[in-house]
């Protein structure tokens, strides 16, 4: 159900063919059910849950470099005191005593909040003076050189405290008997930790207390932010609500942000090519009107002479005349239902399926036995000895089918030859559907606008609307198919070159022996 004949050697209808799965995976998958997510909280949340995560993690680490800071000063008091009452121990008599008179040692106890002891013990281990119950440094502990003080934390009467303590170098007093070279004391002062807790609580108060004032300003600064932030979008969906349902025309990019003008953009092309679809369509219900006023024309024509008419024979031609248009007619509403079928076809509104295509194409060929007959034209068949699996809607293949087909048909001349051939070429993959004519074929000049709706090569006087071969096109980039036309190689008469017609597709099995295209 075609017209003129179509593409030429070189010029294809279609893109190269896809290479195709399995038919499930043309199969529409059932669109799940989306909950919609803001971007504006997607923003906020990722910029204030690592804020309000982060936050006690500051907070830690504040109090501890608080503590650090706080047993700095104290550790260097801690220190003196105990240099202080090393330097009182002497060996009196070959005893060892110390000089701290009650003042002194009343001075060394005086703390407003701390409770400080000290505890000096001799070279084997007796107790000298001071607090008893202070713990003794631990068992592997190394002794150091003489004055030199370290720290360490210990539990005293069920209180944990700050220990310093240093081996202290006996000296005699002038004129005295001088002991054992390198014998020496064990002096300790121990505080316990009360006011290095205050001021360390003091610090992280005066750190952490105006966090809680800066976060909540923080927080209504993040906010404002992403609202002046995605204000744009906002704009650009006012500015898109405000246009008339007819205007097509660009978005202004210059007026976005950087980050939206690739959306934009993507959005101008969508409209660009949804203008030049309805422009098509306004174009093709234009040319569909104006082809059907012939018919119509014709009809109303013969139907008011049929009307006028007394002499049966003349009316007999009126009727005639009439069911010709009423046929014309009625081929070019098929015709458009058909093209607008094909446009409309997709693979999530009919799935393509395997058939093989050997078995489509002989029943079509002899759904056109009868009508070759009627036009005295020889209508051939020629099929592989295997089978040729393809993915295809066998509807629309029917169609592409039998519009070349009746295109063939039309332009062949009485006595001539229209042959269908199905084969395979299994080095690329690709299943072949040529359907080749005696006509007086196409010229290349031509070939290139013969897919194009209502297109008639001047000159032909074959019946027909021009949209047989757009059908052709649009079945076959349904399909992922390429339609290549060509001279008839098998024909030898110059004034009837004829046409062959390839429609070149992929193919789903792999048959054991290998054809050439030609």
């Amino acid at each position: 159900m075609s017209d003129a004949h179509r593409p030429d050697a070189g010029v294809s209808a279609s893109t190269p063919p896809p290479r195709r799965g399995k038919s499930s995976d043309f199969v529409a998958a059932q669109p799940e059910e989306r909950i919609q997510r803001s971007l504006f909280g997607e923003i906020l949340d990722w910029m204030l849950v690592p804020l309000l995560l982060l936050w006690p993690m500051s907070i830690a680490i504040t109090y501890l470099v608080a503590k650090s800071i706080a047993n700095h000063p104290f550790d260097r008091a801690l220190d003196d005191r105990a240099v202080v009452v090393s330097q009182q121990v002497r060996e009196v008599n070959g005893k060892i005593a110390t000089q701290l008179s009650s003042s002194a040692r009343d001075i060394l106890r005086a703390d407003d909040v701390d409770n400080v002891y000290f505890q000096i013990v001799g070279p084997r281990g007796e107790f000298i003076d001071g607090d008893a119950d202070i713990p003794p440094p631990p068992p592997d502990d190394e002794k150091q050189p003489s004055g030199s003080v370290r720290f360490r934390n210990d539990i005293m009467r069920g209180t944990e405290v700050r220990v310093a303590y240093v081996y202290a170098e006996l000296r005699p007093r002038r004129g005295a008997r001088e002991t054992e070279r390198g014998a020496t004391a064990l002096v300790q002062v121990a505080e316990t930790l009360d006011k290095r807790a205050q001021l360390a609580n003091e610090i992280i108060k005066g750190v952490i207390l105006p966090q809680f004032i800066i976060l909540p300003v923080a927080l209504a600064l993040v906010w404002f932010a992403l609202s002046r932030g995605l204000s744009p979008l906002a704009e650009l969906q006012q500015r898109i609500r405000a246009r008339r349902p007819d205007d097509l025309s660009p978005i202004e990019s210059g007026q976005v942000p950087e980050e939206i003008s690739p959306l934009v953009r993507s959005f101008n092309d969508m409209l660009g090519r949804l203008s030049q679809s309805i422009e098509m369509q306004k174009r093709f219900i234009a040319d569909a009107a104006h082809q059907m006023k012939t018919p119509l024309a014709g009809m109303r024509m013969q139907s008011e002479l049929a009307l006028r008419e007394t002499n049966l024979e003349e009316m007999h031609r009126s009727l005639e005349q009439l069911s010709k248009s009423s046929e014309s007619a009625t081929r070019l509403v098929n015709q458009l239902l058909a093209l607008a079928r094909a446009e409309n076809q997709t693979p999530a509104t009919k799935p393509l399926v395997p058939l093989e295509l050997s078995e489509l194409a002989r029943n079509v060929v002899q759904d056109w036995v009868q009508a070759s007959f009627t036009h005295r034209i020889d209508l051939g068949f020629e099929q592989p000895g295997h089978p040729i699996m393809v993915q295809g809607n066998p509807v629309m293949l029917r169609e592409l089918l039998s519009n070349l087909i009746d295109n063939a048909l039309r332009y062949t001349p009485e006595g001539g030859s229209v042959t269908v051939r199905v084969r395979a070429n299994a080095v690329e993959e690709h299943a072949i559907l040529e359907v080749e004519d005696t006509g007086p074929g196409i010229p290349p000049s031509e070939r290139s606008h013969v897919f194009e709706r209502f297109y008639r090569i001047l000159g032909s006087n074959a019946e027909g609307s021009g949209l047989g071969l757009s059908i052709v096109r649009e079945i076959a980039q349904q399909h992922g198919a390429i339609v290549d036309i060509f001279n008839n190689p098998h024909s030898h008469d110059p004034k009837l070159p004829g046409c062959l017609f390839r429609l070149t597709m992929h193919m789903e099995q792999r048959p054991e022996f290998i054809e050439d295209i030609g």
